[in-house]
């Protein structure tokens, strides 16, 4: 019996940037697969847990089998399966899609993300501030520099402030702290894939490396985290006005941003410095 049902296509979940080109010109408006199970369940293996259609277990859209080491991440994937109603929509499965991206492209890319990541201490969002006006600049102090001031004592990371636009060169120093902070973070073993990927959505859905450490260690919860994200864009939202399309656009913003947080806390939970117990 193969592990993934007959007619599931797996291919469904990878972002529509990642798909074969030749295949998503021949099928440019892909309709939503019909669902084929009953009902959605959580396994137990020798490696972890499972999240079972119908008794068969889920394969992610490389056909590698998706075996996790939290209860609690399985259990939160296995209610997005069962969420679904006659179609699967992949739009209200985020943790489903975050784990299959761990999976299969971040597990294989460990360094590359990594580096990534840390090129964002470079031009961290939280080090450019407004010269005006005077309510704007107070408002992203009150948000922004408790988090300067946790990147330094935290991991030893003093950051350089710009006004405006203008490029800030970082000390190179501040970039290797925070590029250790972020190796013992994610850390080894089979949790590490799910950190980083959760630290890696988190840090480009805010454009901040430090709110994104802040919220994985969880000095910060969620909300925190969130608000001090879109301290520029609620004051323009004050000043001129909510877009209705702008706000959707924030609102699945927002839900990709609490599926790496509750990733980021599930693949934490029980580790010391990011090593898997």
């Amino acid at each position: 019996m193969p592990d993934t049902p007959t007619g599931f296509d797996a291919d469904f979940f990878v972002p529509a940037a990642e798909r074969d080109p030749v295949k998503a010109a021949r099928d440019p408006a892909r309709p939503l697969p019909k669902r084929f199970y009953k009902e959605a369940t959580v396994g137990e293996t020798e490696d972890g847990f499972s999240i079972l259609l119908d008794g068969r277990t889920v394969n992610t859209p490389a056909r590698r089998r998706v075996v996790i080491p939290s209860r609690k991440l399985a259990e939160a994937m296995a209610a997005e399966w069962a969420g679904q109603g006659d179609y699967i929509d992949p739009a209200t499965m985020p943790l489903t899609k975050l784990v299959n991206t761990a999976l299969d492209g971040v597990a294989a890319q460990m360094a590359e993300v990594e580096a990534e990541l840390v090129k964002y201490a470079g031009s961290d969002m939280i080090c450019y501030r407004a010269g005006e006006p005077e309510s704007l600049a107070a408002a992203q102090r009150e948000a922004w520099d408790p988090l300067l001031a946790f990147a330094r004592e935290r991991f030893g990371a003093r950051l350089t402030l710009a006004e405006g636009v203008m490029f800030a060169a970082q000390p190179d120093e501040s970039i290797a702290a925070l590029a250790e902070a972020v190796r013992r973070h994610v850390g080894e073993g089979a949790g590490a894939p799910l950190r980083l990927a959760a630290l890696h959505v988190m840090t480009t859905l805010t454009g901040s490396l430090i709110l994104g450490l802040a919220k994985s260690l969880n000095h910060i919860d969620l909300a925190h985290a969130w608000a001090a994200a879109h301290i520029d864009e609620d004051f323009q939202m004050r000043a001129w006005g909510a877009d209705a399309e702008a706000l959707a656009r924030r609102e699945a913003r927002f839900k990709e941003m609490a599926a790496a947080a509750f990733l980021s806390d599930c693949a934490t939970e029980g580790t010391a410095n990011g090593q898997d117990a």
